[in-house]
């Protein structure tokens, strides 16, 4: 009678054990685990941001910053993250074109205007043989252009593709604007240096500029806006994941446009 009691109880633990067991691994199984490459701002503060809310919806995310604009589409592609948040449309079709990468581009959450920053001079025209830096990469580099052309400073040989602009395509320049091309995040530590600089945004931020002290700005609606948006991107194929989903919703939603519009102040413009 005994040995029969022994046996039932042991039977109840270890059923309550699996039972206990199941129930974790169940729970486990319910959230997700995401790695999303950033830049440090405002990027990484924005994800920071929306991290709560991810997760109450059963998505654990974690945010991985970068300090460039190579590593975390590189790191994408070899699916060490799963999905980045840093660059534009035409910088990530550049890159795919020139290294074989296969990344998809999802909506955009905001733009970060370019700035026309005064440097060693402050005037609204240029000089004679004023020198403007501005970024090295393919679709800063034009983007740039367009801006100082919208100025008025030069002329760019018409209806080029923007990947297309160098500065070899400033066809008239009747003040001889030298244009120097360097690292954007550079441009911040080198505006002493040069009459002007044309700098993105999240680098001005970082740099302590602020759009009350540019020249000019690219404006929210404009060409600029829509083709120049920071985008989400993941490898082809996970465009469709639940996690990546969900993660498009809380950022694409009012709590965080308003955090960007009290945050940022104009430097950084929701899109959505």
């Amino acid at each position: 009678m005994k040995k029969w009691i022994v046996t039932a109880i042991l039977a109840l633990v270890v059923g309550l054990l699996a039972a206990c067991g199941g129930g974790s691994n169940q729970q486990n199984a319910a959230t997700k685990k995401i790695i999303v490459g950033a830049s440090s701002v405002p990027h990484a503060e924005i994800l920071n941001h929306v991290k709560d809310k991810l997760k109450a919806q059963g998505v654990d995310m974690e945010v991985q910053v970068f300090d460039d604009y190579v590593i975390p589409n590189t790191a994408l592609e070899d699916k060490k993250i799963d999905a980045n948040y840093f660059q534009t449309v035409p910088y990530l079709e550049d890159f795919n074109a020139k290294h074989g990468t296969h990344i998809k581009a999802l909506d955009g959450i905001h733009l970060e205007p370019m700035g026309l920053y005064p440097g060693k001079e402050t005037a609204k025209q240029p000089k004679k043989g004023a020198v403007i830096a501005i970024p090295d990469d393919v679709s800063n580099g034009a983007r740039a252009l367009k801006l100082l052309e919208a100025q008025g400073w030069f002329k760019l040989t018409p209806n080029k593709k923007l990947n297309d602009l160098t500065k070899k395509d400033i066809i008239e320049n009747p003040n001889n604007i030298q244009i120097k091309e360097m690292q954007a995040s550079m441009l911040p530590r080198a505006i002493g240096e040069v009459d002007y600089a044309v700098i993105n945004g999240n680098y001005a931020m970082e740099g302590g500029l602020t759009p009350d002290k540019a020249l000019a700005m690219e404006k929210k609606g404009s060409d600029a806006a829509k083709t120049f948006a920071n985008i989400v991107a993941v490898k082809e194929g996970d465009e469709n994941r639940e996690e990546i989903k969900k993660l498009m919703a809380v950022l694409k939603s009012d709590d965080t446009k308003k955090f960007i519009e009290e945050k940022y102040k104009g430097s950084v413009i929701p899109v959505f």
